[in-house]
């Protein structure tokens, strides 16, 4: 500021006087304090730094993402690798993933093979990742979620 305002505990009164005389904002910082802190400020530039803050503190927050990967009950071998590969890949990404065998009209009968690819699956990435849910039978998707593992 370069004005030679002392620092210190101001009466309401006396604190805006001093931040008109200086053409400035009397600012509320904490109000839950006591006495309340208030500083003398232009309040645009205040409003400016505050979004500036929360802008950084929201691009270090890691967004979750989720991949998906369908089987079908009867997957063959190089189809279950090929996407095997895909979720490797997600994992290391950093990415959660949902692996889920869709039974189609009467192949609900197979629910015991959908089981046992998922759970393979899960056995196959165990070092990329750590298995959050085990298979759930929901209507006629079984699912598994897959989390990586931390660095």
């Amino acid at each position: 500021m370069g004005d030679n305002v002392e620092i210190g505990v101001y009466s309401l009164h006396k604190a805006l006087a001093i931040a008109e005389s200086l053409e400035l904002d009397l600012v509320e910082i904490s109000p839950n304090a006591s006495p309340p802190v208030c500083k003398i400020l232009e309040y645009k530039k205040f409003l400016y730094e505050q979004k500036k803050r929360e802008k950084a503190l929201k691009a270090k927050t890691s967004k979750i993402i989720l991949k998906e990967i369908r089987f079908g009950p009867q997957t063959d071998e190089h189809d279950y690798e090929f996407k095997k590969k895909h979720a490797e890949k997600f994992l290391k990404e950093g990415a959660k993933l949902k692996a889920f065998v869709f039974f189609k009209g009467r192949s609900i009968v197979f629910k015991e093979q959908g089981q046992i690819l998922l759970l393979r699956l899960a056995q196959d990435l165990e070092e990329l990742g750590k298995v959050e849910q085990m298979p759930i039978l929901e209507g006629k998707k079984m699912s598994i979620l897959i989390s990586p593992k931390k660095k």
